[in-house]
């Protein structure tokens, strides 16, 4: 009787084998689309080993693009955008490099729409429940812009910066979309029922500040984070009184500002530290006399 050859264990698929799928044989040789084999081969090793292993559920069209932006962005906010490549997206989210490409025509596409999802969530930031004294509201506010900053910081400091080769109108055109929520956000909290420009031009450039002290902080953080949060907040009580003594109309409204707020708060710890100054021996006269016109007092210029 002639012998017969062993057949291989019905246990160990055959490379380039699928796990089984629903009305389709397990040993269909299919082979597996780009960014997918892992799946395959991890089911693989668990049928080599005798494990009854569910196959990773395959990822839809939506998820994995959404998977690929949020990998790119951890990236990007680790790392300064000119230093992240195709290939080091595609293997952080496990996918092939033609996968990626298949998603987005190339890294500046999947960068601006990183970008766009980190716009998103810095504007969210700004929300903020109008209840409670304003220097206190906008303490939480830039605690938790200061973190955004932290966590996402190489990225958008050479964006902010100007100095990435990645920048183009589109990226820009994300950063001045968070700076007009910013704002808005602002003047929300302040409740005028008009806005003067000059006041306007005041929250423009305390916003701009934030990002200027903010992203100097980046660079060497000898300043703690709270101090520096607590004054940015100061700074910005502060531009809103020099603007009011300007505007008699902000000035009516700044009695009820300065009324809501508490002595521990950002804006009590500010006033006591003006106060402070007053003790330095010869400032106060000085003060004095600067505070004295010599002459007829000019017409301020309207803003």
């Amino acid at each position: 009787m002639a012998s017969r050859t062993p057949s291989a264990p019905s246990s160990a698929p055959a490379r380039g084998d699928r796990p089984e799928r629903t009305g389709r044989s397990a040993r269909t040789g299919t082979p597996e689309p780009a960014g997918e084999a892992g799946n395959a081969s991890e089911a693989g090793r668990a049928v080599g080993s005798g494990k009854a292993t569910r196959p990773r559920r395959r990822l839809s069209v939506d998820e994995r693009r959404e998977q690929l932006i949020a990998v790119a962005l951890e990236l990007f906010s680790h790392r300064p955008p000119e230093e992240v490549s195709i290939d080091d997206i595609a293997a952080a989210a496990g996918a092939s490099r033609p996968l990626v490409y298949h998603y987005f025509p190339g890294k500046q596409a999947i960068y601006e729409e990183s970008l766009r999802r980190a716009g998103r969530e810095l504007s969210a930031r700004f929300e903020e429940p109008a209840d409670g004294p304003l220097s206190e509201r906008l303490y939480r506010v830039m605690g938790r812009y200061l973190d955004f900053v932290q966590s996402h910081g190489p990225g958008f400091a050479a964006l902010l910066r100007g100095g990435s080769v990645t920048a183009s109108t589109n990226t820009s055109a994300v950063i001045d979309e968070v700076r007009k929520a910013a704002h808005e956000q602002i003047l929300g909290h302040l409740a005028l029922p008009s806005p003067s420009p000059g006041l306007r031009l005041t929250v423009r450039a305390w916003i701009a500040n934030a990002e200027i002290t903010s992203l100097e902080w980046l660079a060497d953080r000898s300043v703690p984070l709270e101090e520096l949060q607590l004054h940015l907040v100061q700074e910005f009580v502060a531009s809103l009184t020099l603007t009011a003594a300007r505007e008699p109309a902000l000035a009516a409204e700044l009695a009820g500002f300065f009324a809501g707020e508490r002595p521990d708060g950002p804006t009590g710890k500010l006033v006591r530290d003006l106060a402070g100054l007053l003790a330095v021996p010869g400032l106060a006269d000085t003060l004095a006399v600067l505070a004295v016109p010599t002459g007829p007092e000019e017409p301020r210029e309207q803003l």
